[in-house]
């Protein structure tokens, strides 16, 4: 893993061989001709996290938001908010607001996808004519496609016809809300290419918003899309009153299963021990911002996916994946009891109480019984630390 020293710079270095966007001040304070000049970055999804890195990008330069429908796009221009993503936050007037997926095109540096995971294939296939050939591409979309089992950043390559060299992931405890009222956050940048991880980080990267690098991409996306399915379960068993201990515990397990699986797909463990393992782990699973622990407390007063999933403020990612989730662990060999038990209490009709009870009454076994054969399974050396 690399620092993150380029997060405390006062303006985002240019790429190796671009030159800075014209008009980009030194000071994030300092107005750019209100968001008139080329947008060399373009966000495509205005969701709350979406909206969140358009204003990040906006605080130094020009930023496209593409956006779904034309009329959120002209709500945002009109009202300089989105407040059905983003409740009480001011957007900067850099920040252009479209539904015309040709105003990519101008994005020469920087295209980030921020869609849910269910709609990012019919995203990508969209806008994909419209992206410049040269600019780096950036998933911050969690999940596993349904059917195929394919991470995000390999969506958006087969969707857009796009190089996997080019595509970059960022992961970690990254409640939208939080950063977008400033709060500090740190997140990681993988890429297998170190060099586009550090453009990317150099970009985006401020002093409240820490972004560190790692190659291990495949580890990353792993753990973007398996915490979302364990937030479920501790958002339930929270509202049960399983006490700090009962989370912990759970939390701890469900983290485990995730590193099985990332061993099992050739990941790297010590990715499952960062910002994009643990660190998301404890934040989606222990904060009522999170849409997927906000699911799991509905789930556990008795109502049903059905109920839920229109009343909830944004996509609980978790629900969509946890399908694909347990299909590719079955595919590599590894059991995932609780994504089996999350599962159970969204599609089969079993109650919360009973997923929760039967997850108690499992066998216990030894902590680190299953290490010695992932790793056995990666050649006897370890897993692999760039996969």
């Amino acid at each position: 893993m690399g620092g993150a020293g380029e997060a405390d710079r006062g303006s985002p270095a240019p790429a190796p061989g671009r030159e800075p966007a014209p008009g980009v001040p030194a000071e994030p304070g300092v107005p750019a001709g209100l968001g008139l000049e080329p947008a060399r970055v373009a966000i495509v999804g205005a969701g709350a996290w979406g909206t969140t890195l358009a204003a990040i990008v906006a605080q130094r330069e020009p930023v496209t938001l593409l956006c779904h429908s034309p009329e959120t796009a002209a709500r945002i221009k009109a009202t300089r908010r989105n407040e059905r993503r983003l409740p009480g936050i001011e957007l900067a007037a850099r920040i252009q607001a479209t539904a015309d997926p040709a105003a990519l095109a101008e994005a020469i540096d920087l295209v980030v996808f921020a869609v849910p995971s269910a709609h990012l294939r019919a995203t990508v296939a969209l806008v994909a004519a419209n992206v410049c050939p040269d600019a780096d591409l950036l998933s911050v979309v969690k999940g596993i496609e349904r059917g195929t089992h394919l991470r995000m950043s390999d969506v958006i390559a087969e969707a857009g016809g796009f190089k996997v060299g080019r595509i970059a992931a960022l992961s970690g405890p990254n409640l939208a809300l939080e950063i977008a009222r400033g709060l500090p956050a740190s997140a990681v940048i993988a890429a297998e290419d170190e060099a586009l991880a550090e453009r990317i980080q150099a970009r985006l990267a401020r002093r409240e918003f820490r972004l560190y690098v790692n190659r291990d991409i495949l580890g990353v996306e792993i753990c973007g899309s398996l915490k979302n399915v364990v937030a479920i379960a501790a958002g339930a068993a929270e509202q049960l009153g399983f006490g700090d201990n009962g989370k912990a515990g759970l939390m701890t397990r469900g983290l485990a299963e995730m590193t099985r699986v990332g061993i099992a797909a050739g990941a790297n463990p010590l990715t499952f021990m960062g910002l994009a393992g643990i660190g998301d782990v404890i934040a989606t699973c222990g904060s009522t911002l999170s849409r997927n622990h906000r699911l799991g407390v509905e789930l556990a007063r008795g109502r049903t996916w059905a109920e839920i999933e229109s009343t909830l403020p944004g996509v609980a990612e978790g629900a969509y994946t946890v399908d694909a989730a347990l299909q590719l662990a079955s595919s590599l060999g590894v059991e995932m009891p609780i994504a089996r038990e999350v599962h159970n209490a969204l599609f089969e009709g079993k109650s919360v109480q009973r997923c929760l009870v039967d997850l108690l009454a499992r066998e216990s076994k030894d902590e680190l019984a299953d290490y010695d054969r992932w790793a056995a399974r990666s050649g006897g050396e370890g897993p692999r630390a760039g996969a």
